[in-house]
């Protein structure tokens, strides 16, 4: 067993907490809805970035580079100031969603370099301007363009221009659970020398000034400066902790700082009887020169090691530090043993990597892989929130206004929470979605099982889950609806993290039981007529539609969705598949394995059959929206990925494990003689196996071979969906052909748009109009592995469309993967897709190699948009990279007329690393 995995164990058997410390620190605090005490629900003034370094706040902690423990008692993170800036720089800058052209979005240069899952190693990267740091500038030149403007970066202010900035790493290597040692690496990239103040802080969250569970201790924390130049640490339920710099090398700390972690009443709201020391003492003391902003007793909740770096050109310097539990401290802190564990650290998690990575096939891949996996396990966050105790407020605090018992979240009171969770990206997005969590947890199967199980498990338990069934969407609001994934998550997960026979059936067990329950509401809430026709929001596709979906559509009209009824199609034929697993242990399982399959069927033959041709429109060969209004029927002739997700819907049953089950398959026999009007739905497939015996296929999906063939040619088509990285959400055929509807005496367009939003639906900063996402391009790259599972190779078909080149429907899936990594893959160029035409990117050698990974990207040229740190979903990569090589697929064709005759092998034909038994 590998080091890493030794700690992976030990830490889930409670052994030894290696996970008690990791990068758990948000990046943004400020703005978020927890921190809103507002009367009209407006979070990003009522907490705005300038209010941030002085106000205490109730819910969590934010830092730059940082860590903290499980809890967020105790902190540690970086803050910075180059002799110009007018603010010290403890975290990160970006604009809000009223800010920005296209909404929220954080103006900075940092990079997740390295993670190994329990954190005994972490890396990350930031970048600071030698010169002032441009806040006004962003803020106005991003105010002054328009939605159909490109975003203003930082990078193109023109502050890394001639390499006057700082490099500067923050690793974190553990001696132990309770023992962190801390080296900070500042390069000035710079030809000429530069000053650089440092402050590493460690600071308690304040749980002191508020009410409810997060009072749990009598006693303050604090922090005291010791005769022997270290800090000790005390918390009364963390324990005692002592902190010690290296002030034998160099360079030598100037002194350490002390102050208290309250806020700044005087600043803020204009108490000049607040004389305490606050938050925001050391922007005072190191940029005003203001001595008496500090604690002038060696004591407080807030402290920092003051470094003034003189850096010469070109070269660097490295601070060492600290964190250790009294019982683990060494003897000598410092020394060769020092660099040692750091040494260790490093070279265990490449063992732990390359023992995943395997199939990967070029040094380029790899360091795209393990990017994608250190992003994602640096956007694990502690999350707080207790929605009860946000309605009522706290008693030292001013009463929050009577209007928030009707507002935003009043109706999830039982909702609390206080975990650990992976977030979709710690700046843009600092709240978990429930749907972004289900895709998370794919790549994050890989290298941490245990979480994975227990984050998706974590999302069903009752203090999050509503009483009525309903999962938490994300705190903007918790009864916002998402696609329905969480039970593929959990399924696959179950499938991921163990060989056949050996898996973790109670984990699966206890998601299957809430699942149902949640499920039940799915159907009580969403099919409100009983047609097995869905409608009623499925937000997470945002402003895919021709109409907002959230909101009641004009003169009582009603829509019937395609993605909605395809979704609710796929999650009972997942139910169906996690029954049947279960049921052969359990029998008892047999009887809800039955109504999930007569569920999905009824569905399927809703979807394709109800009213003739059901949201299928034969003429076209493609699923569509279906609106109705004042009794008559009209469909929505958008071509976009809403049409695609019914591919999504498919499930293979195999003679063999159905004739374990007999109590089930004696009711699907039933069914199937008795109902033959629903029957229609079942596709049959008879070949032999290896000895000779006949076996059966069955495949429950929504699509027959024949519709199937008709949608995938709109999405193989390069002028349609198919798009050189990957499959676009909404087709190029609307770029020249836009779809009008009036309606209510208002006219909606739908018009391909391949990188930001040009209107401001649902915020402005989502677009699925035209770009390429992950998470539905790799359930498309599955659904076909599982429909060359039951075809085999006689299921051929051209790709590209028109090119005369024909695949098999695995070759398919290799090819839409290959477009995709091809994304994060440096071209003959040097440029990586992602990152347009940036040429720091493309040239400079301390940008090349790093990689962003974006919540979506260009329909045409792949550069990256959105939340530009997505390392939640986009993580995805790292698995389609692992079932490599991503090489061109387009010389492995299917010579068609062989294909034409060819038998049905029913050997599984599966890619190896995405769905398998």
């Amino acid at each position: 067993m590998l080091a890493e995995e030794l700690r992976l164990r030990e830490s889930h058997q409670r052994v030894s907490n290696w996970q008690r410390w990791g990068p758990y620190l948000s990046e943004r605090q400020w703005g978020t809805v927890r921190e809103d005490y507002s009367e009209n629900g407006d979070s990003w003034n009522y907490l705005p970035h300038d209010h941030a370094r002085s106000r205490a706040y109730r819910w969590g902690e934010d830092g730059l580079l940082g860590i903290c423990d499980r809890e967020c008692r105790l902190c540690f993170g970086l803050a910075l100031w180059n002799g110009k800036d007018p603010i010290l720089k403890e975290r990160l800058f970006g604009l809000t969603g009223p800010e920005g052209n296209h909404g929220e979005d954080v103006k900075e240069a940092y990079f997740y370099l390295d993670s190994s899952p329990t954190h005994s190693y972490l890396k990350g990267l930031y970048k600071y301007p030698q010169a002032e740091y441009p806040y006004d500038l962003l803020v106005k030149e991003n105010r002054r363009r328009g939605k159909f403007d490109p975003e203003f970066e930082l990078t193109d202010s023109g502050v890394f221009d001639t390499n006057q900035y700082f490099d500067v790493f923050a690793e974190y290597a553990k001696g132990g659970p309770d023992d962190i040692l801390i080296r900070i690496t500042i390069a000035n990239r710079a030809a000429v020398s530069a000053t650089l103040h440092l402050l590493p802080t460690l600071w308690f969250r304040n749980t002191w000034s508020w009410d409810g569970t997060d009072r749990n201790s009598e006693r303050k924390p604090r922090i005291d400066y010791q005769s022997d130049g270290s800090l000790q640490v005390d918390h009364e339920t963390l324990g005692r902790f002592h902190f010690v710099v290296d002030n034998a090398g160099n360079p030598a700390m100037r002194q350490f700082l002390f102050t208290e972690n309250e806020t700044n009443q005087n600043r803020l709201f204009g108490d000049t009887g607040d004389t305490r020391p606050c938050k925001d003492a050391f922007h005072d003391f190191v940029i005003a020169g203001n001595a008496s902003a500090i604690n002038p007793e060696p004591r407080g909740t807030k402290a920092a090691a003051y470094y003034v770096l003189q850096i010469s050109a070109e070269s660097e310097v490295v601070v060492r530090m600290r964190l250790t539990a009294e019982a683990m401290i060494p003897d000598e802190p410092f020394g060769p043993a020092f660099d040692q564990v750091f040494a260790d650290r490093i070279a265990e998690a490449d063992e732990f990597y390359a023992a995943r990575l395997t199939g990967v096939s070029s040094n380029e891949e790899r360091n795209v892989a393990r990017q994608a996996y250190a992003g994602l396990l640096w956007s694990k966050q502690f999350y707080h929130y207790a929605v009860e105790q946000w309605l009522d407020g706290d008693s030292d605090q001013p009463a929050p206004p009577e209007t928030r018992r009707k507002g935003r979240n009043h109706d999830w009171p039982h909702l609390f929470n206080r975990d650990v969770i992976s977030m979709p990206d710690k700046w843009e997005y600092p709240w978990y979605a429930a749907w972004d969590l289900a895709f998370h947890m794919i790549p994050m199967a890989t290298i941490d099982p245990e979480f994975a199980k227990s984050q998706l498990l974590l999302m069903l338990r009752e203090w999050y889950m509503h009483p009525n069934g309903q999962i938490p969407a994300y705190e903007f609001g918790f009864s916002d609806v998402n696609p329905p994934v969480h039970a593929w998550a959990c399924w696959r997960v179950y499938k991921m993290t163990g060989p056949r026979g050996l898996r973790d059936r109670d984990f699966l067990a206890r998601a299957f039981q809430k699942l149902v329950i949640n499920f039940t509401w799915w159907v009580n809430r969403k099919d409100v007529n009983g047609k097995h026709l869905f409608s009623g929001g499925f937000l997470g596709l945002d402003n895919i539609g021709v109409f907002d979906r959230s909101r009641p559509l004009p003169s009582g009209a009603h829509l019937e969705q395609a993605d909605g009824t395809a979704w609710m199609a796929f999650y009972c034929a997942t139910m169906l598949s996690i029954a049947l697993e279960l049921a052969h242990e359990d029998p008892t399982y047999e009887d809800v394995a039955s109504k999930f399959f007569e569920h999905f069927v009824a569905i399927a033959d809703a979807m394709n059959c109800l009213g003739k041709s059901g949201l299928w429109d034969d003429e076209d060969g493609f699923y569509y929206d279906q609106l109705l209004v004042n009794g008559r029927t009209q469909r929505m002739k958008t071509r976009s990925i809403v049409g695609v997700i019914p591919l999504f819907a498919v499930e293979v049953l195999e003679d063999e494990m159905l004739n374990e089950l007999p109590g089930f398959r004696k009711r699907m026999d039933w069914f199937l003689t008795n109902r033959r009007d629903l029957g229609r739905q079942i596709s049959y497939l008879e070949g032999k196996h290896a000895d000779g015996l006949t076996c059966t296929h069955r495949m429950l999906a929504i699509p027959s071979r024949e519709r199937l063939e008709r949608v995938l040619r709109y999405v193989l088509d390069e002028s349609e969906f198919l798009s050189p990285y990957g499959v676009r959400a909404l087709s190029r055929i609307h770029l020249q052909h836009p779809y009008v509807c009036s309606l209510g005496g208002q006219e909606n367009r739908v018009e391909y748009v391949p990188a930001e939003s040009t209107s401001n639906q649902f915020g402005g900063n989502s677009n699925w109009r035209g770009p390429i996402w992950f998470p539905v391009n790799f359930l498309l790259v599955e659904a076909l592995e599982r429909y060359h599972h039951f075809y085999g190779d006689s299921f051929q078909i051209e790709c590209p469309t028109g090119s005369g080149q024909w695949m098999t429907l695995d070759r398919v899936a290799r090819e839409i993967s290959r477009r995709l990594c091809s994304l994060f893959l440096p071209d003959a160029e040097g440029r990586r897709p992602c990152h347009g035409q940036d040429q720091l990117f493309a040239n400079d050698p301390h940008w090349r190699d790093h990689v962003l990974f974006y919540e979506y990207f260009h329909g045409d040229n792949g550069s990256g948009v959105g939340a530009s740190h997505q390392t939640g979903w986009t993580a995805l990569v790292a698995r389609l990279l692992v079932a490599g090589p991503c090489k061109d697929t387009s010389n492995e064709v299917v010579d068609q007329r062989a294909m034409n005759g060819a038998g049905t092998d029913l050997a599984p034909q599966v890619l190896p690393c995405l769905e398998h038994d």
